[in-house]
């Protein structure tokens, strides 16, 4: 029998029983909680909400799924005092997250041979799939720690990329608080993967903004109806994986030493005030870095392989940053009055209009909030909305799976992929290759999306469609 007891328009609660310390709450539309099948992600959210010094409520987003230890779309805030930090509440790849960059070509411009030599110059500077390294491996290795202390601002410095981003990447492109030393030599040799998307979920994709919905707000971020847009999805890689591996083996350890009770290995915890909690907030905050180098240094790459197929400079062809949000993160923020530590785990901050913490450049909207949908279907730019504090200003990062990885090579057939995708043009043509990313593998975007949006959370601001996908195999 479920546990979900509607409370309120889209949104069910979850009741405080057994060794719950709070009540969870999960957020579905009408479309989504019919189809609903997730338990164990309930249960995780139940798990999550026995922990010490955990807020009311546990929150589960409308993209939820099952995740390790807290689930994929899940949030926890803890009393920064009194509560605990848990590895896997954050999350394998630390600080996986989106940035979109507009350009000012009309995307029915470029005809197939075009879109496909573009991709093809983006690969050639950025490796794709799982364990591939950077291609500039041994300058990574000279200059590591600046990049995991000084985040995108170093690459700036080092002329890869515009003064400029750094106004548009929440914390400026550098959370603070990174220490090298609490990183484990294992992790290290893990972390020569930066400028490369690695597998999965992990994109570049060449879209088109099919609609406008709020057209002041989109006039703000530079989005008009057909023009082509860049977006770009990865995170720590290997390098966050493992610091997520040895915390969570570090953190179940010392909780039994300490006596304290976790409900499973996955949300093995400790007090943020341990030294054992400081060290994975340190490592933590270097992973976080690595990926917001990352996406910088992707983002390079990306300008110049439209230089080189375009010709002229890459600003001719604007590729200005939109935004980069984060998801898998745990970051001390002011909520509610309180200075809590939010763990999002497939989770993006949304901030209000008029939030302090904005960007000034979007102080008066709020920051923008990019939501992919999967490599057939819509993705959207959407704002948050004051109501929003309720989630601890947190929503859904992407539409969330319905099948797993391998449910989905066992279920779905190639023509009903390439079907699917229409016109959308793929980086490589065996279109097995990418079952396991089908559309059909994942949640209804507008449904997900269509969440917040009807109770006040949310607005959304422009829809896009993809025109090519890069995607890593693995």
């Amino acid at each position: 029998m479920s546990l979900l007891e509607r409370d309120s328009a889209n949104c069910y609660r979850i009741r405080r029983r057994g060794k719950m310390r709070v009540d969870a709450v999960v957020y579905l539309n009408e479309a989504l909680k019919r189809s609903f099948d997730e338990e164990e992600a309930i249960q995780q959210l139940s798990d999550a909400a026995a922990l010490p010094g955990v807020q009311d409520p546990v929150v589960g987003m409308p993209d939820i799924h099952t995740g390790f230890g807290l689930p994929i779309g899940g949030v926890m805030a803890m009393d920064a005092v009194e509560g605990v930090v848990s590895a896997g509440a954050v999350g394998m790849d630390i600080n996986c997250g989106v940035r979109l960059l507009r350009t000012n070509i009309e995307a029915k411009s470029l005809d197939k041979p075009r879109l496909r030599e573009l991709i093809n110059a983006i690969v050639e500077r950025v490796p794709t799939g799982v364990g591939k390294e950077s291609r500039q491996a041994s300058q990574v290795k000279k200059d590591f720690s600046r990049y995991l202390v000084e985040g995108a601002p170093f690459l700036i410095e080092r002329g890869l990329g515009r003064p400029e981003d750094l106004d548009c990447i929440e914390e400026g492109g550098v959370l603070d608080g990174a220490d090298p030393n609490a990183v484990s030599s294992r992790a290290v040799k893990r972390g020569a993967q930066l400028s490369t998307i690695g597998g999965g979920n992990h994109f570049i994709e060449l879209g088109r903004v099919n609609r406008i919905f709020d057209p002041t707000a989109a006039g703000k971020l530079g989005l008009d109806e057909g023009q082509l847009t860049v977006m770009i999805h990865t995170g720590s890689r290997g390098f966050g994986h493992q610091i997520c591996n040895d915390y969570t083996d570090l953190m179940l350890k010392a909780a039994a030493k300490m006596k304290l009770e976790i409900p499973t290995k996955g949300l093995a915890a400790v007090p943020i005030s341990s030294s054992e909690g400081q060290r994975y907030l340190a490592a933590m905050a270097c992973a976080v870095n690595f990926a917001f180098c990352n996406r910088q240094w992707i983002t390079h790459d990306v300008r110049q392989a439209f230089s080189k197929v375009l010709g002229g400079d890459a600003r001719d062809y604007d590729l200005g940053l939109v935004y980069d949000v984060a998801h898998n993160i745990a970051k001390f923020e002011q909520v509610r009055g309180k200075r809590l530590l939010i763990h999002r785990k497939g989770a993006t901050r949304a901030l209000p209009p008029g939030h302090p913490k904005n960007p000034p450049l979007y102080r008066d909207l709020g920051h923008p909030v990019l939501i992919p949908g999967s490599m057939g279907t819509a993705s959207y730019v959407i704002v948050a909305e004051p109501k929003v504090e309720r989630t601890f200003y947190s929503v859904n990062h992407g539409a969330g799976r319905v099948l797993s990885r391998g449910a989905a090579r066992r279920e779905i057939e190639v023509e009903e992929l390439r079907s699917s995708l229409g016109e959308v043009m793929l980086l490589g043509r065996n279109y097995r290759a990418y079952l396991d990313e089908a559309p059909q593998a994942y949640k209804d975007i507008e449904a997900v999306i269509d969440t917040f949006t009807e109770i006040g959370f949310t607005r959304r601001v422009a829809q896009l469609l993809p025109v090519a996908v890069i995607k890593g195999q693995g």
